[in-house]
């Protein structure tokens, strides 16, 4: 009776203050009226929008995933589409019906134990993060004792060793023809939904004890693991949890697009993530969520340059590519001129607003 009553009074507490805290109610408002606004926003957007809407939480999963990894604890790393290859794969063979599977497997009949397995999206998405939290675990252990360049080439190798093994594996991938008729499961309650729950996880982490141990390690190792901080566990332990992430984003990004294949998870899908993280700042949660919904829209807006542009008193042919062109020459600029990014490594809090209220009143006091 005294340990129940004692677990009541402690979850009291815990609501008391939860509710006492100014920042904390702030924050569950701003849940709560972002929750509001995707509700409009799904009910008023039209298909090929609430697409792009759908890749911008995508995106912002993939940028924190990165960003644990190269902003927080400054490892170099370039294997994100080995990571989301294995989720995107994962998610999808455990989620498509067995008829959708013979369908798909015309040229070489697909491995029996995977013939007639259906799991629930929710299990699919899940098994897809461990799938890749379990291949970055095992490339991690023997990589991540290398620095700085020679991280960035074993990863990037890495990557592009998943992308050819899966062109390979026809009984098991489909080899080079991919996959198709992925479950249409994908909608805005599940990738903002999952976007959201990484934005407080990634806050909760980095302000815990893990995340002043990563932000040591980044800015000096060698003081850092004087200070008692052990090096390769917590290296790993992000390493882990970023994969798990790209894992995850990899598994929607399939499911939203409908299909895939090898091709799919080329350098090209890694340089779009380490745009995002560079522009919105590295080592800002808060950069990398604006820079996501940014550089998302920005990509759909500039596709016109790909294709012919009629001006009405002239015609341009477009050039393939010179999108991406485009996004390049962004990230020269930003890393000549503004090396910090959008936030650098500023987070946003709510004593801004009392900061700019302030300004607001003193400046009409001054009128």
């Amino acid at each position: 009776m005294k340990e129940k009553t004692l677990r009541t009074l402690s979850w009291g507490w815990w609501l008391k203050n939860l509710v006492t805290n100014k920042n904390n109610l702030y924050t569950i408002i701003a849940i709560v009226f972002t929750l509001l606004i995707i509700g409009v926003l799904n009910n008023t957007l039209d298909n090929y929008q609430i697409r792009i809407f759908n890749l911008c939480a995508i995106y912002i999963i993939l940028a924190l995933s990165m960003n644990l990894i190269n902003g927080f604890v400054g490892l170099f790393s370039l294997g994100h589409a080995g990571f989301m290859a294995i989720g995107a794969y994962t998610c999808a063979l455990l989620t498509m019906s067995p008829e959708v599977k013979q369908m798909n497997f015309f040229l070489k009949p697909i491995v029996p134990w995977l013939a007639n397995v259906q799991l629930p999206f929710p299990a699919g998405v899940l098994i897809a993060g461990i799938m890749a939290a379990v291949a970055g675990a095992l490339i991690g252990a023997p990589v991540l004792r290398l620095k700085d360049d020679y991280l960035a080439i074993a990863t990037l190798g890495f990557a592009e060793i998943i992308r050819i093994v899966f062109t390979n594996l026809q009984s098991i991938t489909n080899g080079a023809l991919g996959l198709k008729g992925l479950p249409n499961t994908v909608n805005v309650w599940w990738t903002w939904g999952i976007a959201i729950a990484t934005i407080i996880f990634m806050i909760l982490l980095i302000k815990g004890s893990y995340g002043k141990a990563f932000k040591a390690i980044r800015e000096d190792e060698i003081a850092a693991e004087a200070m008692g901080i052990s090096l390769f566990k917590h290296k790993m332990m992000a390493f882990v949890i970023g994969s798990f992430l790209a894992g995850v984003g990899g598994a929607l990004l399939g499911h939203l697009m409908g299909t895939i294949d090898p091709l799919m998870f080329r350098f090209l899908l890694t340089f779009n993530i380490v745009l995002i993280v560079v522009f919105g700042g590295i080592g800002s949660i808060t950069g990398n969520v604006i820079s996501a919904v940014i550089v998302t829209i920005m990509m759909e807006i500039l596709r016109v340059l790909d294709g012919k542009m009629d001006f009405g008193f002239i015609e341009i042919q477009g050039i393939p590519g010179l999108r991406m062109v485009m996004f390049s020459l962004i990230l020269m600029i930003v890393i000549l001129y503004w090396q910090r990014g959008l936030m650098g490594t500023k987070e946003f809090s709510w004593s801004w607003l009392g900061k700019i209220s302030r300004r607001v009143v003193f400046r009409t006091k001054d009128c």
